[in-house]
């Protein structure tokens, strides 16, 4: 009788243990959840703030507006796809929010360019002398300026040029905002 007493307690303990696991992890994702959901807006409050600057012809508002959307969509992907150490839980969030694999937030390329700006700098004068350096073009591509400037924003197809690569806002936004929809069955929008 005594076994069996101990055999229930120690079940009891195993389960309250394992409970207390699962109310964890929800926990978690749901701050992870909770944190996209956060980013997401900031990025659509960088979108409002960009055209808002751009109408003004505000140069340190459009490119405050467009890191803030860089630095946003970086915080996504860091969060979907972290570091390997954490690599289960990016997995677990993906699949739970029906994230593919190649979304285009998985790159941070464009993020890291704007965050580590110095050393495109070194790079730039470690390749060659410059014989001009442009930077916070708007609308380089009217002025046949795409690919020599160092930083650019074209206003009327919403692109990000950084040193002849470009990357589509647009494209950026609508993945922001389709995770974010996905979001919604599990944090309030």
């Amino acid at each position: 009788m005594l076994n069996l007493l101990t055999a229930q307690k120690d079940c009891a303990l195993s389960l309250y243990i394992c409970h207390q696991t699962e109310i964890m992890n929800l926990l978690k994702e749901g701050i992870f959840i909770s944190e996209i959901v956060f980013n997401s807006k900031l990025a659509f409050r960088g979108v409002e703030s960009l055209q808002v600057s751009v109408e003004k012809f505000d140069d340190i508002g459009t490119w405050s507006s467009i890191q803030s959307i860089l630095i946003a969509a970086g915080n996504i992907s860091k969060i979907l796809w972290p570091k390997a150490k954490y690599k289960e839980r990016g997995e677990e969030l993906r699949t739970l929010l029906k994230v593919d694999d190649d979304n285009i937030l998985r790159s941070r390329k464009f993020r890291n360019k704007f965050e580590h700006y110095d050393d495109l700098i070194d790079e730039l004068f470690n390749e060659q002398t410059p014989v001009s350096y442009i930077d916070f073009a708007m609308n380089p591509s009217m002025s046949n300026l795409e690919m020599k400037c160092h930083r650019g924003y074209n206003s009327f197809n919403n692109t990000l040029v950084i040193r002849g690569q470009i990357l589509d806002l647009d494209a950026v936004l609508k993945a922001i905002e389709e995770i974010y929809l996905k979001c919604s069955p599990y944090c309030p929008l």
